[in-house]
């Protein structure tokens, strides 16, 4: 899997460098999940593992810096630039977590996940997981989202992020 990743990833940063804002290549589908990398026209690259619905879709973001960021995504809602909330995520019947300060834009609910072993825990759960629930701060149920498949779509994720963040900008020797 890994040099198949590497080899994806390879040829995406070639194609990247055209006038596009963003680009991506799928690198691998699993039942509702998929798991892309994505360019921007500035040199940026990311992964991102997804799993969606119509409309409504949970995603992991990685990163170059080796920071990870969920974002819940659904064309029901509109938010205003700068605006935050306090969420509740649960998956299956595992005690919640809690989303303090989690950012809201557009159609996006964003939080950077923290680069501790509770980030590791997180993910972990998510891969072993087989229903996750987003929630207001007061308990409230606001959606959920199908973990079926995402123990191997994690898995290419992780790879897909070792290999950006194994690049270097400016420096082709590392």
């Amino acid at each position: 899997m890994f040099s198949r990743i590497a080899l994806g990833t390879a040829l995406f940063c070639a194609a990247a460098t055209g006038a596009f804002a963003q680009q991506s290549e799928v690198l691998f589908s699993h039942k509702h999940w998929q798991v892309e990398i994505v360019g921007w026209d500035d040199g940026r690259l990311g992964c991102v593992a997804q799993v969606s619905a119509p409309g409504e879709s949970f995603s992991l973001w990685t990163f170059p810096d080796k920071s990870v960021q969920l974002q819940f995504y659904s064309t029901a809602w509109q938010f205003d630039d700068g605006s935050s909330a306090n969420l509740n995520v649960q998956i299956d019947r595992r005690t919640p977590w809690t989303l303090n300060n989690a950012e809201l834009y557009k159609n996006s609910v964003l939080f950077t996940l923290p680069g501790s072993d509770a980030g590791v825990d997180f993910i972990v759960e998510v891969a072993q997981g087989t229903r996750l629930y987003l929630r207001a701060e007061d308990g409230s149920d606001v959606q959920n989202y199908s973990l079926s498949g995402s123990r191997a779509s994690i898995d290419a994720l992780v790879d897909c992020g070792k290999v950006i963040s194994g690049r270097s900008p400016g420096n082709p020797f590392n």
